[in-house]
């Protein structure tokens, strides 16, 4: 998650985009209503999300301790995530941007099939600040919403909908790569997407549970699985603005996602309610070099990336 406006390194030079998403039409047969109304969300294992949280780690140590916008290890995390979803018989593309005399990249998996015309969108960005690993802070959400979609593939789902999924460069600079995407896109573009859904800091390891209140749609769906797990969930306001479903929101589409807290304090209240300390911060290794594979709460990532999943399966049926 960037800095507050006050805060922040401002993004310096022009956007400049290479590659454009269209949002045409993709080949895949769409199943019978009755066929996809029965598909339910599958578990997300929260080992497997951990691996790849393993590997971000591994490629911030072999480059210079971060995966930050224009460095090494941001192209080695974005070349691990493509892989994978390559393999799992994703469409992806790689679209270009420059920001602060770097370039910079997103990265766009479409999945075959479903209605090109209604789009339902997750992401996450997968840059670090150049203090350190950003596993939490982004690797949590890279990884989770990486999961889900492989495991869109394993399952074979076809959605009515069409799925695509993002993992942003250059958001701790302010948002650029995703707001690259949206200018984009254009009208046409935009417009056919039902719903973006936003993963940034989810796994934090003094966790809280916010959902956003942003489409009413979408946040019922996030609030309807915690009460399933009878987890209280409150409405999230510290990163509100602050992550990449601000263009989004801005240039009209509906959005909403999840956040376990960042540099915030945890009250008294919400530590009786979710358990972990009052009066310490959600995550001490807020853009930090601190901010390890050790920073994770095991439980905070495992349901939020099964939430991941319910609201991706629950939005495109």
């Amino acid at each position: 998650m960037k800095l507050s406006v006050s805060g922040r390194a401002l993004a310096a030079g022009a956007v400049a985009v290479a590659t454009l998403m269209t949002g045409g039409s993709v080949a895949g047969a769409t199943p019978t209503p009755e066929a996809t109304a029965a598909a339910a969300a599958p578990d997300i294992p929260v080992a497997d999300v951990k691996a790849h949280l393993a590997r971000l780690q591994s490629i911030a140590t072999a480059n210079g301790g971060n995966r930050a916008h224009g460095r090494p290890g941001y192209q080695a995390s974005l070349d691990y995530v493509k892989a994978k979803l390559d393999a799992a018989g994703f469409t992806t593309t790689v679209q270009r941007f420059t920001s602060s005399g770097r370039t910079g990249y997103n990265l766009i998996a479409d999945w075959p099939g479903g209605d090109a015309n209604q789009v339902v969108m997750s992401g996450s960005h997968l840059d670090s600040v150049t203090a350190g690993p950003g596993i939490n802070d982004n690797g949590s959400g890279s990884a989770a919403v990486l999961e889900t979609a492989l495991a869109v593939a394993r399952s074979g789902y076809h959605p009515t909908k069409h799925l695509r999924f993002a993992w942003w460069g250059a958001e701790e600079l302010g948002l650029v790569g995703s707001r690259s995407y949206v200018n984009s896109l254009g009208s046409a573009g935009l417009a056919k997407i039902s719903g973006y859904l936003n993963f940034d800091m989810i796994g934090s390891p003094n966790p809280g549970y916010f959902v956003y209140d942003d489409d009413p749609v979408i946040e019922k769906t996030f609030k309807d699985y915690y009460a399933g797990l009878g987890v209280a969930t409150e409405i999230e306001t510290e990163g509100d603005g602050r992550s990449d479903h601000a263009p989004f929101k801005s240039a009209g589409v509906p959005v909403g996602g999840l956040f376990s807290g960042a540099d915030y304090r945890k009250t008294s209240a919400q530590a009786a309610k979710w358990g972990g300390t009052a009066g310490q911060p959600f995550d001490r290794c807020y853009h930090s070099s601190c901010d390890t594979t050790a920073n994770i709460d095991d439980t905070a990532l495992n349901r939020n990336s099964d939430a991941v999943a319910y609201a991706v399966w629950q939005l495109s049926q």
